[in-house]
């Protein structure tokens, strides 16, 4: 990933902050020449230290999955907030009128090294897991053994756990960095008052690097 050195992210905590709160992840491998995406959530363990290792699962029924899978590499993509930003937020426009569109964003890539499983015991606590990580924030939480367990039980038949060691981080936030702070300011105020909830993601993603 290109990623000049104002807009690169190398705190761990920050990129596995970046993965905890956007945890559905382009999961991209190749094999006989061809690159081939998954779209799956990945939840994040922290060891081994320092990169820590990504669980998930797919269906026993994609292609990806087959005997050739472990060892595989991968890289995982977790996008955070991302938005268009508008040169009329810049008070240099004003001044000299020398300011273009860009696009912000904050993007974690985890280079990672594929093991599967397909232990049903093993399954059975990864689904648990996924479950509540993603039911906490609602009211009433629906948790795996609410379903009857022979229906859980042939669900599980159907899929295949990954574990996925994390190898290499790379962190980049592209949040206007190269612009002069009043510039910043700007922006985060533009995208405050925007009403996607999107644009106000990432406008209190760079309030909070700017510290206001």
């Amino acid at each position: 990933m290109y990623t000049p050195p104002a807009f690169r992210e190398d705190r761990i905590e920050v990129l596995h902050a970046l993965i905890a709160r956007h945890p559905f992840a382009c999961l991209v491998t190749m094999r006989d020449r061809a690159f081939e995406a998954s779209h799956l959530p990945l939840m994040l363990d922290p060891e081994p230290a320092p990169f820590g290792t990504l669980i998930g699962h797919l269906a026993r029924a994609n292609p990806l999955v087959s005997e050739g899978l472990d060892g595989l590499p991968a890289l995982a993509v977790f996008a955070g907030p991302q938005a268009y930003v508008s040169p009329s937020w810049y008070p240099t426009k004003r001044e000299h009128g020398k300011v273009v569109p860009t696009w912000n964003y904050a993007v974690v890539h985890a280079h990672c090294r594929i093991r599967r499983f397909d232990d049903p015991a093993r399954l059975r606590a990864l689904v648990d897991r996924l479950t509540d990580s993603h039911e906490t924030r609602f009211a009433e939480r629906w948790a795996t053994s609410d379903a009857p367990a022979e229906f859980v039980g042939q669900l599980l038949k159907v899929i295949v756990g990954l574990e996925l060691q994390i190898e290499r981080l790379e962190g980049k936030w592209k949040l206007s960095q190269n612009r002069p702070a009043e510039d910043r300011i700007g922006v985060v105020a533009g995208l405050a008052a925007s009403d996607d909830p999107a644009d106000r993601a990432l406008g209190k993603l760079m309030a909070e690097r700017e510290g206001i």
